[in-house]
């Protein structure tokens, strides 16, 4: 079959995500590799499916090859720019005029043509911006996280450190140049209703040009299986107790330390119970390896070192056996912007519980679609854990009522046809952003 690349009658879009290890399989849990690379690679698969052409532009480093095809319609095309050594998203953006002049070459050389520019994260969009004011087409950007949010719950968390957060997290920069860039784009695009209200109300966005759209997932994959499946997927990974689950990146905002203390809430009313922390990347920095050996400390502590297993790196196939072997899935975090992780579990069929300090507890039902806690008040979340492993009646409920609702909501499909929707003036969105969210205790689905 001919690739769709060499059709020059189907639309094309360019997908601007520039830091991290972007590839068609990337290794997650690497250095700044999440659940934005994998946001990106899903959105571009399914724009693809609405018959688009997709090119995700990336940064070219170490020894990664210009292009590489993730499917017939999909390919990354990376750009050089900062040397060969790999840059954090904090301090990427000063390279990127280099990069945005290699892409724009390519561009030109190759004769492309784009009908808009949707780039991710700050420095995604430091790029994105100067690329779409170059070729003359739209700019959609999708921040992902705020700079704003962070350094207000940073010296929140940390008062301590604060004079630190502007070496470690550079917020200074980060937010000049998100003023400019939500102020300078034809439609930003938040994930949460927080998000939205913040570019609206501390960024000074108009109103006509903020929508919300949330993440989606792979329903192909994340999806509840029968309870003979279940226990068979249970004892070949070796879950033989009452199990609650956390998998992500190892990192300090993802509040594994709140969620072992609340875990030993938990621990003392249900004492065969276990806490598996799938955390980190195949392999880990020289912080993250600090940040785990703070972690068994802390459970070592707490007289938890038998209760609490340190599992690693979950490959990505087996991600959505992880999430249906686990009897509770927890979400901790001290902020998260949305929380792909927990969307995955609730469509596998985990009973979920997830932070206040984020955006998806807004999109719930509590007690219907999942529950929520504070994770800095360790009673608060060791006992709401507690509920749906001492109450099968409402884990049951969990389950069958948060995968239904991750379905309804969720889908990389439906975010995908939203965003063309958006670009093209058709407004889908208020339903979603008036009934879903906004009114969490509408008990209809």
């Amino acid at each position: 079959m001919t690739a769709i690349h060499g059709d020059h009658n189907a639309p094309r879009i360019a997908l601007v995500s520039t830091h991290g290890y972007v590839a068609a399989h990337p290794p997650l849990g690497a250095a700044d590799t999440g659940g934005q690379v994998v946001y990106v690679l899903e959105l571009a698969k399914k724009l693809a499916q609405l018959g688009y052409r997709v090119d995700i532009w990336t940064r070219r480093f170490e020894d990664q090859p210009e292009m590489e095809e993730v499917n017939e319609r999909v390919r990354v095309v990376r750009a050089r720019c900062g040397g060969r050594d790999f840059i954090p998203k904090e301090y990427l953006h000063r390279e990127l005029m280099e990069f945005c002049e290699n892409a724009l070459r390519f561009i030109r050389r190759e004769g492309l043509t784009y009908d808009f520019v949707n780039s991710h994260y700050w420095d995604g969009g430091v790029a994105g911006q100067r690329m779409s004011e170059a070729l003359g087409v739209p700019h959609v950007h999708t921040p992902h996280s705020l700079g704003i949010w962070k350094k207000r719950q940073m010296e929140t968390d940390y008062p301590e450190r604060a004079d630190t957060f502007e070496a470690e997290f550079n917020f200074r920069e980060r937010i000049h140049h998100e003023t400019i860039i939500f102020r300078s784009a034809s439609i930003v695009i938040a994930t949460t209703p927080p998000q939205l209200d913040m570019l609206i109300e501390d960024y000074g966005v108009r109103r006509d040009r903020a929508y919300m759209i949330p993440p989606g997932y792979d329903d192909n994959r994340f999806f509840p299986v029968s309870e003979a499946s279940r226990q068979m997927i249970r004892q070949r990974l070796g879950f033989d107790r009452p199990t609650v689950l956390a998998i992500g990146r190892l990192a300090t905002n993802k509040g594994y330390d709140l969620l072992i203390d609340a875990f030993a809430v938990l621990a003392e009313r249900i004492p065969e119970v276990e806490l598996h922390l799938a955390v980190g990347g195949e392999t880990l920095d020289e912080f993250e390896q600090k940040l785990l050996a703070e972690l068994k400390a802390r459970a070592e502590g707490l007289g938890l070192t038998d209760r609490v297993r340190f599992s690693g790196f979950v490959p990505d196939e087996e991600l959505p056996d992880w999430y249906r072997a686990a009897d509770l899935f927890a979400l901790s975090s001290r902020y998260e912007p949305f929380g792909m992780t927990a969307i995955e579990a609730m469509a596998s069929g985990t009973a979920t519980v997830v932070t206040i300090h984020g955006g998806l507890f807004r999109a719930v039902t509590y007690g219907r679609h999942a529950l929520y806690g504070d994770p800095f008040d360790a009673a608060d979340f060791g006992i709401t854990m507690m509920k749906p492993l001492r109450h099968p009646r409402l884990k049951n409920r969990l389950s069958r009522m948060g995968a239904h609702k991750a379905r309804s909501l969720f889908t990389w499909t439906g975010i995908a046809q939203q965003l063309v929707a958006l670009v093209e003036g058709r407004p889908v969105l208020k339903a979603l952003e008036d009934t879903e969210w906004d009114e969490p205790w509408n008990d209809g689905d």
